[in-house]
C-alpha cells in the first residue's frame, strides 16, 4: 500500500460512519416515514431516555475489506431495528417497509466514499418477551468504495 493510500484511508470518514450518515440523510428527509414515526423520523445510535415508540435503532454492523485491484472497497452488513408499542406489530412493520423502500438499491451520497450498492437482505418481525414491544429488524448488505482524495 502506498503512502498516499494510507493517508487517504486515515483522513476519510470511516466507511461505516459514512454509510450511517447517508442512511440518516435519506430517511430523515422522508415525510411518509416521519408520519409513521409520530411526526419526525427517529433513528438513533442509542435509545434516548424516555423515547416513545415508533422509533428505529442502528443495530449490529460489520465492515470487511473487499478491495479489488485499483479500488479500496468495504463490504458491510448492517441491521436496523424498528420498535413499536406492545401489541402493535403493524406499526413496526409499516415503518420497516417504508425504510426498505427508501434504502433498497438507493443511491446515497456518502462522505469520502461511493456507494456501490445497498440491498435489503431480510425483514423479520418479533416481540420482546420482557417488554412486549413489537420489533421489526431489517438487515442490509452494502459495498462502499473509498474515493480518492484531491
Amino acid at each position: 500500500m502506498s503512502t498516499a493510500t494510507i493517508t487517504a484511508t486515515r483522513t476519510a470518514l470511516s466507511p461505516m460512519l459514512a454509510l450511517r450518515a447517508g442512511i440518516l440523510a435519506r430517511l430523515g428527509s422522508d415525510a411518509a416515514l416521519a408520519a409513521l414515526m409520530g411526526g419526525v423520523v427517529r433513528l438513533y445510535d442509542e435509545l434516548p431516555r424516555g423515547a416513545a415508540p415508533v422509533y428505529a435503532l442502528f443495530g449490529d454492523g460489520e465492515v470487511h475489506d473487499d478491495s479489488v485491484e485499483g479500488a479500496r472497497r468495504h463490504r458491510h452488513t448492517l441491521a436496523l431495528h424498528v420498535i413499536a408499542k406492545p401489541g402493535s406489530t403493524r406499526t413496526a412493520l409499516d415503518a420497516a417497509e417504508r425504510i426498505a423502500v427508501l434504502l433498497d438499491d438507493a443511491a446515497l451520497g456518502l462522505d469520502g466514499h461511493a456507494l456501490v450498492f445497498l440491498r435489503l437482505g431480510t425483514l423479520a418481525a418479533a416481540r420482546d418477551e420482557r417488554t412486549g414491544e413489537a420489533r421489526a429488524t431489517l438487515t442490509f448488505a452494502a459495498v462502499t468504495e473509498l474515493l480518492p482524495t484531491a
